[in-house]
């Protein structure tokens, strides 16, 4: 056998219970052909010396926002955690910008005003323009008076595309808008805003989706879940494909709107039905699962809980769906064959997600369906063995769990006395439930070795702060999650998550051996990928290995050299 390619001197971690460990991995087409001792190895047209590099299957991001990479006509607010930054840049952006008809923001932190949500009057004196901001996780949205008036909020008008918030003593708006990307990702939703946000304008979109996808081949990552697609956005990945942009794999979850009545749902069969009946050859492009919402999130003290926010006597968030209704429609979409993705956070919101699960497949007799649950921020004890014993998977983000992210609103909102429910990892890991890691890009760094190291500390990425140290997972585990458990979670256990013969050939060459840093995590965020290889082929290189042997090298590489640091980089 002669191989296509083989990389050797490598310490493999294969995943494959037969072979844990090898020294050598090599491809023939799209497959890999042999696994095993560097001496044993076939020849090959082109050999990698990865010089004790750690080789791994390559990372699938179960839940990372393609659609929502950063946008060049807007101002980022990463980093500004207080109401002056956020002035600053946002009033020096209109300044250089006097082209735009509106100033647009990403990636505000709730907690930028102290002690209560920003409001239309803090953004006063920046611009006589509209302006338009939203929160990093894409569930609410601020706006000025300027904007106000030009949606006719002000005049007692409602968006389409969220839920604005009115003083209770006057009735005004106060320029807070909450259920942002529940609302704005409905047929009439995502016409609105492409009507009234310049930023949502599809050929917007789609130069997000290019730079999201550059950076996910540059980070390691495979196979991406974009896991909230309109039907009305899914030509954008129609036309990445056609335009050679997929680098990596993609599986889509179209979006299931509360309110979509059975017409509609007829429409989801039929898109997934059409693609699976003529799939690309290179199977870079899957529809399949379907997007839900159970509740919204636990920072604006939405999500569902089953008592009082700790800072808001009286409030206990709301499911997404009246009363009961989620059971019902999932059991409904379980039906019709279809794979659910629901986003929970609250445990109110959880136990709900879980319930329709479960009566789904009582009803209908289904097994192995394998429904996930996103996030499963604060889980109630009695729900954790659930995941296992119902097949449901855990898609969580380790990132999101960091201090620097959640101190200030999601910690004083849920309260210390439930910490001990917060981003479970490690139980459920011991329960035997599927959890599969991922980013929430661009909630947080799509960057994987920012997840390996905040699974590990849960601590901010300065180090400090660390909190519920009982739930931090071990490299090894954490990399099971983010390969084998996201894998099953996509029913792709057979071709994808491990390192063997037969597989695709989906792998990453590292910067060096991770475990040399698995007592130390901080060493993770100064690392990177070196190669990428996508069914084969050589997506993306950088650094010592690629030069050596002379493999193509990306066109517009996105956080190489630097490793974690440079993950959230703006990618133009």
């Amino acid at each position: 056998m002669m191989l296509d390619t083989l990389i050797t001197g490598a310490r493999v971690r294969t995943f494959d219970p037969d072979v844990p460990w090898a020294e050598a991995v090599g491809i023939v087409d799209e497959r890999i052909a042999y696994v095993g001792p560097a001496a044993d190895a076939p020849n090959a047209r082109r050999r990698i010396e990865a010089d004790g590099r750690l080789v791994t299957p390559g990372i699938i991001d179960s839940h990372n926002h393609l659609l929502l990479g950063f946008d060049e006509d807007a101002v980022s607010l990463e980093g500004a955690h207080d109401l002056g930054e956020v002035r600053r840049r946002i009033s020096g952006f209109a300044a250089r910008r006097p082209d735009l008809d509106w100033i647009c923001a990403e990636n505000a932190v709730y907690s930028i005003v102290e002690g209560r949500r920003p409001n239309a009057a803090d953004l006063d004196g920046l611009t006589d323009r509209p302006v338009f901001v939203t929160t990093y996780d894409q569930h609410s949205v601020w706006l000025n008076r300027a904007a106000l008036r030009a949606l006719g909020v002000a005049d007692g008008g409602d968006l389409a595309w969220g839920r604005p918030e009115r003083d209770p003593a006057t009735g005004e708006p106060t320029g807070w808008v909450t259920d942002f990307y529940t609302s704005a990702m409905t047929v009439a939703g995502l016409a609105a805003l492409q009507r009234d946000i310049p930023m949502y304008s599809p050929e917007r979109r789609y130069r997000k989706l290019r730079s999201s996808m550059r950076m996910a081949t540059a980070l390691g990552i495979t196979t991406v879940v974009e896991p909230q697609v309109p039907l009305a956005e899914l030509p954008l990945f129609e036309r990445a494909l056609a335009e050679g942009v997929l680098a990596s794999r993609v599986i889509t979850a179209l979006f299931h709107p509360v309110g979509a009545d059975a017409a509609f749902r007829r429409r989801l069969r039929d898109a997934v039905d059409r693609a699976a009946a003529a799939p690309d050859a290179a199977g870079l492009l899957r529809l399949g699962p379907l997007k839900l919402y159970a509740d919204d999130v636990i920072e604006p003290h939405t999500a569902l809980m089953f008592e009082d926010y700790a800072n808001r006597p009286g409030v206990r968030g709301r499911p997404s769906y009246p009363d009961r209704e989620l059971v019902g429609v999932i059991g409904e979409l379980d039906r019709m064959g279809f794979q659910t993705h629901t986003h929970a956070t609250g445990d109110g919101g959880i136990r709900l997600a879980l319930d329709a699960i479960e009566h789904a497949a009582r009803v209908n007799g289904t097994r192995d369906r394998r429904h996930g649950i996103v996030h499963v921020e604060c889980l109630h004890p009695d729900d954790l063995p659930r995941f296992r014993a119902l097949g449901v998977t855990a898609a969580m983000q380790p990132r999101h769990c960091s201090p620097d992210l959640v101190a200030g609103t999601w910690m004083d909102n849920v309260g210390e006395e439930r910490w001990n429910r917060a981003w479970r990892f490690d139980s459920l890991l011991r329960s035997g439930a599927t959890v599969a890691f991922s980013s929430d890009w661009q909630v947080g760094e799509m960057d994987p070795l920012v997840g390996l190291y905040s699974a590990a500390t849960r601590a901010g990425l300065d180090g400090h702060d660390a909190w519920t140290a009982d739930e931090r997972v071990g490299l090894d585990r954490a990399l099971e999650a983010y390969t084998v458990h996201g894998a099953r979670a996509w029913h792709l256990e057979g071709s994808r998550g491990r390192l063997a013969p037969g597989m695709d050939a989906d792998l990453v060459v590292w910067s060096n051996d991770l475990y040399r840093h698995e007592h130390d995590p901080a060493g993770l965020l100064g690392e990177h990928a070196e190669v990428t290889v996508v069914g084969g082929r050589v997506v993306h290189s950088a650094g010592a290995v690629a030069e050596a042997v002379g493999a193509p090298v990306a066109e517009d590489p996105v956080a190489v050299g630097g490793g974690a640091a440079d993950a959230h980089v703006h990618v133009h």
